[in-house]
Parts: C-alpha cells; sequence; structure tokens
C-alpha cells in the first residue's frame, strides 16, 4: 500500500544512491528506513509565543502530524512567522502586519520547494498567517489542507463577555471619563483568558470561516475552540485527508476556484466578517490564477444578508457559534437559499454540497444567527464605494446601525498616531470626517489597520456622530461610519493627498459614493502642486514591499 502513494517530490530528494548524503541528513531527524518510501508532508507550524493567537499551534502541529504518520505518509514540522496585530495596533510595528503575508507565504513555498515536501498541511492562528499559508499552497499545487488554530474563548467583566476590542474601547471610555483607571485595568486583566484567535467575527475567525467555504478546510475547523478536543481531532483529520488528497491527485487548484472564492465571499457577508476579507481575498484569487475584483463583493452582497448577531456590531462572540453547531448549518442556509456553488470541490474530496448532506440546523430559539426573514441587515455589509475621492474604489464596513450616509467637514491627518491624540483629546468633534492618509500599501508602508482610532472613536461615544476615512485598512474589530482601502492611496497621488481641512466630503452607502465636494478644476489644480513625501523606509522589508507592492483595489500582493 505504502508503495502506491505518489511521491512525485520527495523521491527526487530521497531515491537513489546519489541521494545518500540527503538520506543522511533526515535520518538525524527522525527518519526510519522506512520512511525514505512514504510521502513527504511538510506541516507548516505558525506557532510563536508572540500572541496567544498562535501559542498553542505547535501542539495542534503535533497532532496534524500524527494523522500523517499513521496514514501512510511521513510528517515534517517546519515553522514560518507571525505576527501581533493586537499587540502592535496603534504603533510603528503595525506596519509590519500585512507586509508579515507575504513573508509568511514565500516562507512557506521556499521550505516546501526546497525540501520536496509531496503535500502541505498548515495550521495557522492570527489572520495573516492563514491568507499567507493558503496563498503558497496556491503557488506550490500540491495536495494541501488547511487548519485554523481555532477562536479564543471570551474573558468575562461583570458578567459580561469581553475581548481585545473591548480592551481598546475601553482606553476611550476611559479618556472620555466614562470610567475609571481601576475600571480599565480589569478589563485588560480578564479580556484574553488563554490560547487562540480574537473573539469575535473579526479578521482571524472571517478568514478562518472564507477558508472553510472555499473547501480548503474540513468541515467546521473554522468553528472550534482553540484549546478543545474537537480542535486536536480536526488537527488529526487534516493529516489523513492530505493523504487523502494525495491518493486521489487533488490539488489546490482543483479546488480553489471562480466560484468556490464567491463561496468565501458569501460566507463572509452573512457573518458580517472583516473588510480585510477583501484584501485577502484578491489576494488568494491572484496566486490561484482566478480572477476576482472588489466588484464581486457587491454583486454578492446584493444577494446575500448580514444573519450573523456577532462582534464587533452584534452582540455574540465565536464561542457563542461553535455552541450551536459551528459554521456548517450556515453553510447548508446558504446552500438551500440557492446563495452558494454546491458543486464545488473541498479537501475532503467530496462537494460542498456532499459534506454538507445530514447537517442538522441551528437549535430553535437561538440568536446567534438570524433567518432569512430577518437577517441584521437585508444586504451586504461590505460596501464598495467609487468617486472623485477614490476611482478605482474604496471599501466601507456598513452595519446598518450607524447609518447608510455622512456628510461632514474634513479633519485632516497625515498618520494614524496623530489622529488617535486628537480624537482622544477632543479636538475631534461631532460632525467631523476624520482623514488618516499615507497609510496605504507604499504610503505606510505596510497598509496599517485603524483598530485605535476607530475604538477610541466608539469608547468617546461618536460612533454615530463622525466619520473615519483613510487608503489603509481597518480590523475585523473596527465598527462604526468606517472606509478605508481608498484607492489610489495618496503617497501614489491619490486625491485623498490633496484633501484640506474644511473640505466637504461626503459617504452615500446607498448610492455606493464617497464624493470631495470640490470641482475637478480644484482637484486638478491641487494635485498639480502636490509633491509625494520622502519615503520613510529605504532599507529593509519594509522598504522592498513599498517598491513590489500593488494597490489594496488588487489585494495589495508582491508578485504581479
Amino acid at each position: 500500500m505504502l508503495k502506491q502513494l505518489p511521491r512525485k517530490f520527495s523521491s527526487i530528494v530521497t531515491d537513489g544512491y546519489d541521494r545518500a548524503p540527503s538520506r543522511a541528513m533526515l535520518r538525524a531527524v527522525g527518519f526510519k528506513e522506512t520512511d525514505f518510501k512514504k510521502p513527504q508532508i511538510g506541516i507548516a507550524s505558525t506557532w510563536s509565543m508572540v500572541t496567544p493567537c498562535n501559542m498553542h499551534i505547535n501542539k495542534l502541529a503535533e497532532k496534524a502530524a500524527y494523522g500523517v504518520d499513521h496514514n501512510g505518509g511521513k510528517a515534517v514540522i517546519f515553522n514560518t512567522i507571525t505576527v501581533s496585530d493586537g499587540i502592535s495596533m496603534g504603533s510603528e510595528g503595525m506596519k509590519y502586519s500585512l507586509v508579515s503575508r507575504e513573508v509568511i507565504a514565500d516562507s512557506v513555498e521556499a521550505v516546501v520547494g526546497c525540501e520536496g515536501f509531496d503535500g502541505i498541511v498548515a495550521v495557522g492562528g492570527c489572520d495573516k498567517n492563514m491568507p499567507g499559508c493558503v496563498m503558497a499552497m496556491a503557488r506550490l499545487n500540491r495536495p494541501s489542507v488547511f487548519v485554523y488554530g481555532g477562536t479564543i474563548l471570551p474573558g468575562c467583566y461583570r458578567e459580561k463577555d469581553v475581548d481585545i476590542v473591548s480592551v481598546f474601547e475601553s482606553v476611550g471610555a476611559y479618556a472620555n471619563k466614562k470610567i475609571s483607571a481601576k475600571q480599565l485595568h480589569a478589563v485588560e486583566s480578564c479580556a484574553i483568558p488563554g490560547a487562540g484567535s480574537c473573539g469575535g467575527m473579526y479578521t482571524a475567525n472571517t478568514m478562518a470561516s472564507a477558508i472553510e467555504a472555499m473547501g480548503m478546510s474540513l468541515p467546521n475547523s473554522s468553528a472550534q475552540a482553540a484549546v478543545s478536543k474537537a480542535k486536536e481531532k480536526d488537527c488529526i483529520n487534516a493529516g489523513k485527508a492530505v493523504i487523502h488528497l494525495l491518493k486521489k491527485g487533488i490539488r489546490p487548484k482543483d479546488i480553489l476556484t471562480q466560484e468556490a472564492f464567491e463561496n468565501a465571499i458569501a460566507i463572509v457577508t452573512a457573518l458580517g466578517g472583516s473588510t480585510n476579507s477583501v484584501l485577502h481575498l484578491l489576494a488568494m484569487a491572484h496566486t490561484a490564477d482566478v480572477k476576482l475584483s472588489i466588484d464581486d463583493f457587491t454583486h454578492i452582497g446584493q444577494k446575500v444578508p448580514v444573519l450573523a448577531d456577532l462582534k464587533p456590531s452584534g452582540r455574540y462572540v465565536m464561542a457563542d457559534l461553535v455552541r450551536i453547531g459551528g459554521l456548517t448549518p450556515l453553510l447548508k442556509m446558504l446552500l438551500d437559499a440557492g446563495l452558494l456553488h454546491g458543486d464545488c470541490l473541498t479537501v475532503t474530496g467530496k462537494t460542498m454540497k456532499e459534506n454538507l448532506r445530514g447537517v442538522k440546523p441551528y437549535p430553535q430559539r437561538q440568536q446567534v444567527i438570524r433567518s432569512f426573514d430577518n437577517p441584521v441587515k437585508k444586504e451586504g455589509h461590505i460596501v464598495i464605494l467609487y468617486g472623485n475621492l477614490a476611482p478605482t474604489g474604496a471599501v466601507a464596513k456598513i452595519s446598518g446601525k450607524e447609518g447608510d450616509r455622512f456628510s461632514g467637514n474634513a479633519r485632516v491627518f497625515e498618520s494614524e498616531e496623530t489622529a488617535l491624540q486628537r480624537i482622544l483629546d477632543g479636538t475631534v468633534q461631532k460632525g467631523d470626517v476624520i482623514v488618516i492618509r499615507y497609510e496605504g500599501p507604499r504610503g505606510g508602508p505596510g497598509m496599517r489597520e485603524m483598530l485605535s482610532p476607530t475604538s477610541a472613536v466608539m469608547g468617546k461615544g461618536l460612533g454615530k456622530d463622525v466619520a473615519l476615512i483613510t487608503d489603509g485598512r481597518f480590523s475585523g474589530g473596527s465598527h462604526g461610519f468606517v472606509v478605508g482601502h481608498i484607492t489610489p492611496e495618496a503617497y501614489v497621488g491619490g486625491p485623498l493627498a490633496v484633501v484640506k481641512d474644511g473640505d466637504r466630503i461626503t459617504v452615500d452607502a446607498l448610492k455606493r459614493t464617497i464624493t470631495l465636494e470640490v470641482s475637478d478644476d480644484e482637484i486638478k489644480r491641487r494635485l498639480e502642486s502636490w509633491k509625494p513625501p520622502q519615503p520613510r523606509y529605504t532599507r529593509g522589508v519594509l522598504s522592498k514591499y513599498m517598491k513590489q507592492v500593488t494597490s489594496a483595489s488588487q489585494g495589495a500582493v508582491t508578485d504581479l
């Protein structure tokens, strides 16, 4: 049986008398004589003590390796990096966050390509290592399964669930004298009780759900607690599944089709997920040679309602979705409503429709997932805007709670830090449109998330009274009237570069427009006299990224 398993890549490394040096080195890391005839499966572990999102993944990688080793393969665990958005948020360090997605994709590709692994199981926690791992899988196109490291359990403060966003918003509340320093410390001390990715429908849980909907994870991999027997079993089954894919000759590009990406957008919409999904799905589609555009989010969002009442704008956390059955009942709801492509192939070797056959509906009277006749929002929350301020598009997150239209006077800031200071000290007032520029992929560089200023806005009680627009992006934990990914970005001469304090700006989510209320002639005049700022980084990874990265409307990829 073992001889029948394909070894297209590992055989090149280990077979023949001339490969004796390779075998000698592999013996030192635990290979036995019989292992040289088994397919080698790389287990890409994103373990790190940098962040609670990934602190447990070494143990999960070992479970995945067990699944491989007990089903005819030979597992080899290797590491890639992770960085922490939650820790670096609001600092210069956050500029490395989106950059890390490319580093992760490159590093997984490099190890698997160099070592001749026949397949891949990747275990990822924090949000950048998820799309990064899938991008590497698509580039390599070898049998692959992605495993989500799992959601963190919520903390508890005064009998209410709290998480990392609760801490960010408490900072704003403290600055507004709504809570005491003692209360802020109490929230800080209990919000993160252990291992796992952030607890609401923020970017990590959004991307895990999207990857499952694309067919690259086993059913319900995206909706399990990080520390649980279910997650351990998921890892073991992933190891078994990759061997099955190897036998069947099923590769990532057989799974990552146009329809699969449409399924991902549908589930992101139904969940009310992070706007970062736009960037990451575009990037993954690019690596899989699928032509996805920002306008696909509009087309699908016009058909798919928001059904999940999950944080940041809703009431519940991911652990609540896990308790009522996870993601598969929601996928089944979308499939039965004709909003999901059921014939898409998945890593089980079966189609999505086959995977969902027999899935039981959510329990009656649960309130986490609404019915189609009682949605959180009738259309999608991710709204793609165009206008003279965003000629090639911008991305808004409109939950419906902040209204559909905002018009106000610009208050312009050249960086996130300056904006945050002016929000906290009361400079920003009701009716302002906060403009944060030079934070795009090239301008930052790195396209920082704006969770600190958006959380400060909410904590100050200004959520319905100000708007915030930027060529940067937002954390999945951001909510309020926010517009990001404005393209072209300010650094390359987009109109955002020439907005002045006091200019009138109107965002209309129903018309899907973002408008600078200044004449075309005036905008042209301003642009003619505008000069780009000097790059802040001229060496190292940020400099390389700035020189290579594409527009956010193309996924901010670096390998065009």
